[in-house]
C-alpha cells in the first residue's frame, strides 16, 4: 500500500474523504488532471481517483464555496467520461473539511449511491439514551458524519438522501439537493 493514496487528503487545512469511484479513472485519469489548477498540481502526490476528485474542488472553490465547487467537479467528471463513453462515472460520498465546519455529499450518476449518515443533536441523544456512556464526554456541537450507522440507536441517526449534501458546523446544520453543473 502506497501512503500517498489513503484518505485523507490533505491540503493546507483541509480534509478529504471519498467512499466510492470514478468508473474507467485509468481512461479519464490525464483529462481529469489536465483540469486541476497548475498551482495546484505539484501538491497531488499519490495516484488516486479520489485525491484527483479533491483537487479538481480545490481547483473550482472547494476553499470559498465546497457546494458549488464540489458540484462543478462532478459535472467535470462527468463531461470527461461522456466524451470517453463511460457511462454512469461517478459514485460517491464524501467528506471534506476545513477543520471547523464538515460539508457531506451523497451522489451518483446512476442514482444509486452508498449510504450516508450523521448523528443527531448531542443532547437530544443524551435525553434518548441517558444511560450510554459513550455520550459523556461529547460536546453539544459534535456530530459524527459515517457511511453507516453505528449501533442500533433508533432516532440517533439521519440519512442524507440520494444526491444531497450537507454542512455541519458550530450552531448550524442543513441539508439540500445536489446536482452536478458543468
Amino acid at each position: 500500500m502506497q501512503q500517498t493514496n489513503c484518505h485523507p487528503f490533505r491540503w493546507r487545512n483541509w480534509l478529504w474523504m471519498h467512499n466510492g469511484s470514478i468508473a474507467d479513472f485509468h481512461e479519464l485519469r490525464r483529462d481529469l488532471l489536465l483540469e486541476v489548477d497548475p498551482e495546484l498540481f505539484l501538491d497531488i502526490e499519490g495516484s488516486t481517483d479520489s485525491e484527483t476528485f479533491f483537487f479538481l474542488a480545490l481547483t473550482y472553490g472547494l476553499t470559498d464555496d465546497p457546494f458549488a465547487a464540489v458540484a462543478q467537479a462532478v459535472g467535470t467528471v462527468e463531461r470527461i467520461a461522456r466524451e470517453h463513453d463511460v457511462p454512469h462515472p461517478m459514485q460517491m460520498t464524501v467528506a471534506t473539511t476545513d477543520g471547523e465546519s464538515t460539508w457531506a455529499f451523497r451522489y451518483s450518476s446512476e442514482g444509486r449511491s452508498r449510504s450516508l449518515f450523521f448523528s443527531e443533536d448531542v443532547s437530544a441523544l443524551r435525553g434518548l439514551y441517558p444511560h450510554l456512556d459513550l455520550l459523556e464526554g461529547v460536546g453539544e456541537e459534535t456530530r459524527l458524519v459515517v457511511s453507516e450507522p453505528l449501533g442500533d440507536l433508533p432516532g440517533a441517526w439521519r440519512e442524507v438522501p440520494e444526491a444531497s449534501a450537507g454542512v455541519v458546523r458550530p450552531g448550524h446544520d442543513e441539508i439540500r439537493s445536489f446536482a452536478p453543473v458543468e
